[in-house]
């Protein structure tokens, strides 16, 4: 079997997803790589990380190259909000870093996934059960590079025969990365307020309703769609997926289900109120539950419950 190389792998997806992938395949099936470095106690024997900066198309190359690298998670982007303030790195690495994969992938008959998001739809986007298949357009820098991104994977697809595959992600919510950047980054910074003091200030309006998905699904659901039969695969880049549907006032009173005296303020972060308020309410994933099975198995009230627990123990 050749190997699995993960780019971002210290960011939010790829923590947990390298874990994951090690336990699948065995520790010396996956690379780990990102442009920070991890502390040193943290790896473990025959686990391998590479330092790398995926908008240099040379580091790429020599670790796919010695590395027999046969699978690519291209997990390394800037998020929505950090992408607004900094757009022009947003585009440098998120479109940039994304085409150097995508040449050596090519090269070296790689598979490859791309994450792209519900940043990628719209104001004239259906706000309710989004389509699979509909209008997108964007108007942040994130956004417009996940639409660029998706278009980009089809193009080597159909044109290089390049083994592309994707997911429009709703807000991911974990409890072993902090938070990083995202528009929807309350529904995990929430956690750890509410444990630590009891109270959050959120930067998002009480009744801003947005898609949302516990980690644990997001990474079954990851390994699924590379792992799926490609002759099933119609889309590829991207499918809609969701596991649960919530408002900030709403995780706010599951929370206080298991501390009754959790308090919640607000105070509305205009540039990222409007980012949320761009994007749909809810997504259609029947064409992912179609073409590849996929079935979260986490309801907002089993999310919850398992976040507190999880963090409890980190925090402690």
């Amino acid at each position: 079997m050749r190997r699995i190389l993960v780019t971002g792998a210290l960011g939010q997806i790829g923590s947990e997803l390298v874990v994951a992938l090690r336990e699948r395949y065995g520790s010396e099936a996956v690379i780990a790589s990102d442009i920070r470095l991890p502390p040193l106690d943290t790896l473990h024997p025959g686990e391998r990380f590479e330092f790398l900066d995926s908008t240099n198309a040379r580091q790429i190359q020599d670790i796919v190259r010695n590395g027999e690298v046969g699978t690519i998670y291209h997990l390394a982007a800037l998020l929505s909000a950090t992408s607004e303030e900094k757009p022009h790195v947003a585009w440098e690495l998120n479109m940039g870093g994304l085409y150097k994969v995508l040449e050596v992938a090519r090269q070296h008959d790689c598979k490859v996934f791309f994450p792209s998001s519900i940043g990628a739809f719209g104001p004239g986007t259906p706000k309710d059960n989004t389509p699979q298949d509909t209008i997108q357009r964007p108007t942040t820098m994130y956004g417009v590079t996940k639409v660029a991104g998706e278009l980009l994977c089809d193009y080597y697809n159909r044109r290089f025969g390049v083994d592309t595959r994707g997911m429009r992600f709703p807000g991911l919510i974990s409890y072993a990365a902090p938070p990083g950047g995202g528009t929807t980054d309350y529904a995990v910074a929430i956690f750890y307020d509410a444990i630590r003091y009891g109270r959050y200030t959120c930067f998002l309006k009480p009744d801003t309703r947005l898609d949302m998905m516990y980690m644990p699904d997001a990474i079954a659901a990851l390994i699924s769609l590379m792992e799926a039969d490609p002759a099933k695969l119609i889309h590829r880049n991207s499918f809609n997926v969701t596991a649960m549907n919530f408002t900030p006032s709403e995780l706010a009173n599951e929370i206080r289900k298991h501390i009754p005296s959790f308090e919640i303020r607000y105070e509305i972060d205009a540039v990222r109120q409007g980012i949320a308020d761009s994007w749909p309410n809810s997504l259609d994933c029947s064409a992912a539950r179609a073409e590849w099975g996929f079935a979260p198995r986490y309801s907002l009230s089993a999310m919850v419950e398992d976040m507190l627990t999880k963090l409890r123990t980190r925090i402690s």
